[in-house]
């Protein structure tokens, strides 16, 4: 018999966008969106990204293994329908060290609910009443690069998020999801942020540092990281790095020793560093879930 059903909300980007705000011609705190381009990478081409699999699929397992069901969301840039994009760097043995059959088993599962779950044709945001969201016992946001470029400026991810703070229901995100939290401004703009004074822990600033060698070109996304609590005002304006932006938001950061396990428990919310601390997040998720 199922426990109940849990929400995974992914992001739907397939590379990582930039944006840019004219300050000189908007000093004041109505900083206006101007312009959206791709990061891009060394040999000029648009960086991939989407959900990081060992985020999404390690966590998967152990809500399954606790015997929840899953309805899988994301929100699009468009309204096709498609389904979500797996970051291509997460399809790689290195993050899966020393069990690599851990890599086929979370791509097997995804393919599973591509076809027994709704993975391949996911409901928008939108498409998810406040009465549903009653239902739900649990949400879960993974990371990938993806959620800096749609997830937390979107009014209905805030919406969500505010309903399960508001109920105190397990609210799970790792890597770079947790600047999904952030969406919640963009929902309640009268009000002080959700998670003001929270700890939470996300990919960190010196990680950061690691891609943007790999991808041989500085993340743009991280160009106005000055902008302090400017960065989220009655218009969306250009956001920094995951780190950087919830601190000056007002979360209270705990970050590891680079690419080390990490997860941080406060109140409903569950957050981790990086993929190597996806096997424990998952747990913690599937406990606070069982107080729940």
């Amino acid at each position: 018999m199922s426990k109940g059903t849990v929400l995974i909300c992914l992001s739907g980007a397939d590379h990582i966008r930039y944006t840019t705000t004219a300050d000189d011609q908007f000093p004041d705190a109505d900083t206006r969106l101007q312009s959206s381009v791709y990061c891009r990478t060394q040999d000029g081409k648009p960086k991939e990204t989407g959900f990081f699999l060992k985020e999404l699929g390690a966590p998967l397992i152990k809500v399954l293994e606790a015997g929840y069901d899953v309805q899988v969301l994301v929100q699009f840039a468009n309204p096709t329908g498609e389904a979500p994009h797996m970051d291509p760097l997460s399809d790689n043995k290195i993050w899966f060290m020393p069990s690599f059959s851990e890599k086929e088993a979370e791509k097997e599962l995804l393919d599973r609910m591509g076809v027994e779950n709704n993975f391949k044709n996911p409901t928008k945001f939108s498409d998810i009443s406040d009465n549903q969201l009653q239902s739900y016992a649990g949400v879960l946001i993974p990371g990938g690069h993806a959620p800096m470029t749609d997830l937390w400026s979107d009014k209905d991810m805030g919406r969500i998020l505010l309903h399960f703070h508001k109920e105190q229901k397990p609210t799970a995100t790792m890597c770079h999801g947790p600047i999904a939290l952030l969406s919640t401004k963009v929902a309640d703009q009268d009000s002080p942020w959700a998670y003001d004074g929270y700890e939470m822990t996300c990919y960190s600033n010196i990680e950061e540092k690691t891609n943007e060698l790999l991808f041989g070109s500085k993340l743009q996304f991280k160009a106005s990281h000055n902008m302090g609590k400017r960065l989220l005002t009655s218009n969306i304006c250009t956001i920094a790095s995951a780190e950087d932006t919830l601190r000056e938001n007002g979360a209270v950061m705990k970050e590891a020793f680079p690419m080390m396990p990490k997860v941080t428990v406060d109140r409903e919310l569950i957050t981790a560093q990086q993929p190597s601390s996806a096997v424990a997040f998952g747990e913690a998720f599937v406990k606070a879930l069982t107080k729940g």
